[in-house]
Protein backbone atom coordinates (compact mmCIF):
# COMPACT_ATOMS: atom_id res chain seq x y z
CA UNK A 1 0.00 0.00 0.00
CA UNK A 2 1.13 3.36 -0.92
CA UNK A 3 1.50 6.13 1.56
CA UNK A 4 -0.05 8.59 -0.52
CA UNK A 5 -2.05 9.31 -3.56
CA UNK A 6 -1.04 12.01 -6.21
CA UNK A 7 -1.68 13.60 -9.66
CA UNK A 8 0.66 16.17 -11.83
CA UNK A 9 -0.97 18.58 -13.46
CA UNK A 10 -0.22 21.94 -15.53
CA UNK A 11 -0.81 24.65 -14.53
CA UNK A 12 0.59 28.02 -12.44
CA UNK A 13 1.84 27.03 -8.72
CA UNK A 14 -0.29 29.82 -6.80
CA UNK A 15 -3.13 28.76 -8.96
CA UNK A 16 -2.94 25.09 -8.29
CA UNK A 17 -2.74 25.97 -4.52
CA UNK A 18 -6.10 27.78 -4.74
CA UNK A 19 -8.07 24.70 -6.75
CA UNK A 20 -6.65 22.50 -4.34
CA UNK A 21 -7.73 24.50 -1.59
CA UNK A 22 -10.89 24.71 -3.41
CA UNK A 23 -11.41 21.03 -4.01
CA UNK A 24 -10.44 20.25 -0.24
CA UNK A 25 -13.59 22.63 0.75
CA UNK A 26 -15.99 20.44 -1.42
CA UNK A 27 -14.89 17.35 0.75
CA UNK A 28 -15.26 19.21 3.62
CA UNK A 29 -11.64 20.32 4.71
CA UNK A 30 -10.35 23.42 5.64
CA UNK A 31 -6.69 24.38 5.33
CA UNK A 32 -5.35 24.92 8.62
CA UNK A 33 -2.05 25.28 8.44
CA UNK A 34 0.40 26.03 5.26
CA UNK A 35 4.29 25.79 5.31
CA UNK A 36 5.76 27.10 2.60
CA UNK A 37 9.07 25.25 2.23
CA UNK A 38 10.51 27.25 -0.56
CA UNK A 39 10.87 30.21 1.83
CA UNK A 40 11.99 28.00 4.93
CA UNK A 41 14.61 26.48 3.64
CA UNK A 42 15.67 29.75 1.87
CA UNK A 43 15.56 32.02 5.70
CA UNK A 44 17.15 28.75 7.14
CA UNK A 45 19.49 27.33 5.27
CA UNK A 46 20.24 30.10 2.25
CA UNK A 47 18.90 27.02 -0.25
CA UNK A 48 17.13 27.34 -3.24
CA UNK A 49 14.19 25.11 -3.72
CA UNK A 50 11.53 24.10 -5.97
CA UNK A 51 7.89 25.69 -5.34
CA UNK A 52 6.83 23.12 -2.33
CA UNK A 53 3.78 23.85 0.14
CA UNK A 54 2.28 21.25 2.99
CA UNK A 55 -1.12 21.96 3.18
CA UNK A 56 -2.64 20.84 6.41
CA UNK A 57 -5.79 20.02 5.97
CA UNK A 58 -8.95 18.98 8.38
CA UNK A 59 -12.13 17.21 8.13
CA UNK A 60 -13.86 18.86 12.04
CA UNK A 61 -16.27 16.15 11.69
CA UNK A 62 -13.96 13.09 11.07
CA UNK A 63 -11.52 14.89 13.50
CA UNK A 64 -13.85 15.14 16.33
CA UNK A 65 -14.56 11.12 15.41
CA UNK A 66 -10.93 10.32 15.43
CA UNK A 67 -9.60 11.78 18.46
CA UNK A 68 -12.79 10.47 20.41
CA UNK A 69 -11.78 6.95 18.85
CA UNK A 70 -7.88 7.35 20.01
CA UNK A 71 -7.19 10.41 22.17
CA UNK A 72 -3.47 9.95 20.62
CA UNK A 73 -4.13 10.49 17.14
CA UNK A 74 -3.89 14.43 17.31
CA UNK A 75 0.08 13.11 16.52
CA UNK A 76 -1.57 12.06 13.08
CA UNK A 77 -3.24 15.44 12.09
CA UNK A 78 -4.00 17.47 10.18
CA UNK A 79 -3.96 15.17 6.84
CA UNK A 80 -0.91 16.79 4.85
CA UNK A 81 -1.37 17.91 1.11
CA UNK A 82 1.50 18.86 -0.40
CA UNK A 83 1.70 21.24 -3.75
CA UNK A 84 5.14 21.07 -5.33
CA UNK A 85 6.60 22.26 -8.50
CA UNK A 86 8.48 19.41 -10.54
CA UNK A 87 9.25 21.77 -13.39
CA UNK A 88 8.16 24.76 -14.58
CA UNK A 89 4.56 24.80 -15.22
CA UNK A 90 4.72 20.93 -14.45
CA UNK A 91 2.56 20.91 -10.43
CA UNK A 92 2.31 17.41 -8.54
CA UNK A 93 -0.27 17.42 -6.08
CA UNK A 94 0.11 14.29 -3.34
CA UNK A 95 -2.03 13.76 -0.08
CA UNK A 96 -1.53 11.10 2.32
CA UNK A 97 -3.08 8.29 2.45
CA UNK A 98 -4.66 7.57 5.88
CA UNK A 99 -5.24 3.81 5.97
CA UNK A 100 -1.24 4.00 5.72
CA UNK A 101 -0.81 6.18 8.78
CA UNK A 102 -3.50 4.18 10.57
CA UNK A 103 -2.04 1.04 10.14
CA UNK A 104 0.49 2.12 13.09
CA UNK A 105 -2.24 2.59 15.76
CA UNK A 106 -4.14 -0.59 17.01
CA UNK A 107 -7.77 0.74 17.42
CA UNK A 108 -10.48 -0.99 15.23
CA UNK A 109 -12.57 2.11 15.68
CA UNK A 110 -9.98 4.12 13.21
CA UNK A 111 -10.69 1.78 9.95
CA UNK A 112 -13.39 3.21 9.17
CA UNK A 113 -12.95 6.99 9.65
CA UNK A 114 -9.65 6.32 7.67
CA UNK A 115 -11.33 4.66 5.05
CA UNK A 116 -14.21 7.85 4.38
CA UNK A 117 -11.18 10.20 4.76
CA UNK A 118 -9.32 8.19 2.16
CA UNK A 119 -12.29 8.15 -0.48
CA UNK A 120 -12.63 12.02 0.28
CA UNK A 121 -8.76 13.00 -0.42
CA UNK A 122 -8.61 10.75 -3.44
CA UNK A 123 -11.77 12.58 -4.63
CA UNK A 124 -10.01 15.81 -4.38
CA UNK A 125 -6.59 14.77 -6.26
CA UNK A 126 -9.06 13.36 -8.89
CA UNK A 127 -10.80 16.47 -9.50
CA UNK A 128 -8.19 18.36 -9.87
Amino acid sequence: MNYYFNKTIKGDFEQVIEKVTQELEKEGFGVLTEINVTETLKKKLDVNFRNYRILGACNAPYAHKALKAEDKIGTMLPCNVIVQEKEAGEIEVAAVNPIASMQAVDNGDLGEIAEEIKEKLEKVIHNL
